[in-house]
């Protein structure tokens, strides 16, 4: 059973920053691609960031030059850095993570963490 549990988040003033984590635990195979998104209720869910099978890291715009992604192969771990944090970011950020393994494609989700940003 693949899980992925989230960390990091909490309440921060405008301007602040949070590390966010997520591990992952049960996988038999390396992830290809790894990301955040995020959630504020009634809205659509939306891509912050992503990091691909190459590497490659992919932002929402309006968080371009703020947050980063990294992720350590190895331990199927991705992390998102978030710098000068705004009100709008509030939301329930979600790690998601996804792969091919025997054939068939896999896509999974964690269960979240609150990030609270006060102006």
């Amino acid at each position: 059973q693949v899980q992925l549990v989230e960390s990091g988040g909490g309440l921060v003033q405008a301007g602040g920053s949070l590390r966010l984590s997520c591990v992952s635990s049960g996988s038999k195979f390396r992830f290809d691609a790894m990301g955040w998104y995020r959630q504020v209720p009634g809205n659509q869910r939306e891509l912050v960031a992503e990091v691909s099978s190459r590497d490659s890291a992919n932002y929402l715009d309006s968080v371009k030059g703020r947050f980063t992604i990294s992720r350590d192969r190895v331990r199927n771990t991705v992390y998102l850095q978030m710098n000068n944090l705004r009100p709008e970011d509030t939301a329930v950020y979600l790690c998601n993570a996804a792969g091919r393994y025997a054939g068939h494609a896999y896509n999974y989700w964690g269960q979240g963490t609150q990030v609270t940003v006060s102006s």
